[in-house]
């Protein structure tokens, strides 16, 4: 995005990739299918150690304004759920698209290609390849965090963020999956089982799909927790979420034999029912219970405490939460401030969107800006 606006600007740009291919990342999401962008986009989808930087971005390069770009390529799209925007066809027409954007007259591009020096002067910034060194007043860190390693992902950006001065806000992995030790989990024979729920942590709630692991929890619901769970933090899962309360006395007086591990399957996975009934120690008809005792019962399954001890880490994460410090950095152009001609955009700033093309959105916005 950022030598495609660059270029069609007018500026002289060489792109370069240690992959050997372009959009190696993109051609992963969402399926294949690249859940491109969100409509539901706003500062307020990001987490940052300032809330505010990702405005202006956003402001000047917006859903729509992708979504345009996509309808000019003639690529079909359709909006599965939350606002999320995927391809009806495949991600590699996303990919095709930015390539096709970029000016082949005025970038050159370098796949395949590792850095083995970058230095600084009065002349510019330098930048030594096997066999060539490149020199331009302006460079551009576009590599990510060290999420999917996989993929090829490292803390590079890190690495220069340092050698010029620049801050960085300690990198932690994001949207990804929370562990739980043995003698804590929930449900130590469910692996594959999925429900939906609203989990809460800190500040944070979402409403959507959680799956159980063999390792802990998983799924959109979890995934979108642990950018902000920390080491320490509860989880608390409602199971009752979409249930007005209270209705287990309703269930009691509406079907008095009926059992609570029956009731529940009506409403989530029959042996995860089962599960939450045996924890609770409830499997005599509901209407041997009092009231009042239904009542805890049917607070604890909407207040269920999880206690993770850590994440799958960077290796099943799907973005890196921090990076670069935002101070350093112009909201505006993405260039440090003490550094005139130094840019960093996209998953290497610390501005980590939900799931759901946030952040997708971000590296677009970002991208946007930074060629200007």
């Amino acid at each position: 995005m950022c030598a495609g606006i660059a270029g069609q600007a007018g500026a002289r740009v060489l792109l370069i990739d240690h992959a050997d291919k372009p959009g190696k990342k993109i051609l992963i999401s969402g399926g294949g299918r690249c859940n491109f962008t969100n409509t539901e986009t706003r500062a307020e989808t990001y987490l940052s150690d300032n809330p505010h930087f990702a405005r202006s971005a956003l402001s000047r390069y917006r859903p729509i304004d992708f979504i345009d770009l996509v309808d000019r390529h003639e690529i079909a799209w359709h909006e599965k759920t939350l606002g999320q925007l995927f391809c009806d066809g495949s991600a590699r027409q996303i990919v095709d698209m930015l390539m096709f954007e970029i000016p082949s007259d005025r970038v050159d591009q370098s796949f395949g290609t590792p850095i083995r020096d970058l230095a600084h002067n009065e002349t510019g910034f330098s930048v030594r390849l096997d066999t060539v060194r490149a020199i331009a007043p302006a460079l551009v860190v576009a590599t990510g965090g060290p999420s999917i390693p996989k993929m090829g992902a490292t803390g590079f950006a890190y690495d220069v963020a340092r050698q010029f001065g620049l801050r960085l806000v300690t990198p932690r992995p994001a949207l990804v999956p929370l562990t739980v030790p043995p003698e804590r989990r929930l449900f130590e024979t469910l692996a594959g089982v999925a429900t939906n729920v609203t989990a809460r942590c800190r500040e944070a709630v979402f409403e959507e799909a959680c799956l159980v692991t063999h390792r802990g929890l998983s799924g959109p619901a979890i995934l979108q927790i642990s950018s902000y769970w920390q080491p320490g933090d509860a989880v608390s899962l409602d199971f009752l979420s979409a249930i007005a309360a209270p209705r287990l006395r309703a269930g009691k007086a509406a079907h008095p034999k009926l059992q609570l591990s029956t009731w529940l399957a009506k409403r989530m996975p029959e042996r995860l029912a089962k599960a939450l009934a045996n924890s609770v120690e409830m499997s005599a008809p509901l209407g041997t219970y009092r009231d009042r005792d239904l009542d805890a019962v049917e607070a604890r399954l909407r207040d269920w405490p999880i206690l993770p001890d850590g994440t799958e880490g960077f290796a099943k994460a799907e973005v890196t939460a921090g990076g670069v410090d935002t101070r350093d950095l112009s909201s505006r152009t993405m260039m440090a401030a003490a550094v005139p001609g130094l840019y960093f955009i996209g998953e290497a700033v610390d501005v980590t969107g939900w799931l759901g093309g946030y952040n997708f959105q971000w590296a677009w916005a970002s991208g946007y800006v930074a060629g200007l």
